[in-house]
This record gives structure tokens, C-alpha cells and sequence, in this order.
């Protein structure tokens, strides 16, 4: 079996776009996680800021009595 000159090997390739998809599984992988603990942090800014609006709420109601 005979290769043109310039092309790579079967296994070359095969090689290479394993390592494409490895890669773009990482990259996914990691984007998600990242979008993930930024959601997270909005959530959990969000919910400290209604905790917060309800303390401040309960105060008033208290210093009214």
C-alpha cells in the first residue's frame, strides 16, 4: 500500500480527530460547568437579596409595634 506523498497515515488521522473531539468535549464540559456556577451565583445573589428585603420588611413591622 502506497501514500501519497503530503497525506497523512490512516491512523494519523484517526489519531487527530480523536483528539478534536476529546478536545471539544472538554471545552463543552467546562463551558457548562461555568455557565453553571455563574447561574448558580445569580441565584444565590438573588436569593440573599430577598432575605435581605424580607429582614428589612420584618424590622419595620416590629419597629411600628
Amino acid at each position: 500500500m502506497s501514500e501519497k506523498p503530503g497525506s497523512e497515515p490512516e491512523e494519523a488521522k484517526l489519531q487527530n480527530a480523536s483528539k478534536q473531539i476529546v478536545q471539544n468535549a472538554i471545552l463543552r464540559a467546562i463551558q457548562q460547568v461555568s455557565q453553571e456556577s455563574q447561574q448558580k451565583e445569580e441565584w444565590t445573589t438573588a436569593s440573599r437579596s430577598r432575605l435581605q428585603l424580607g429582614v428589612g420588611k420584618l424590622i419595620k413591622k416590629q419597629e411600628k409595634k
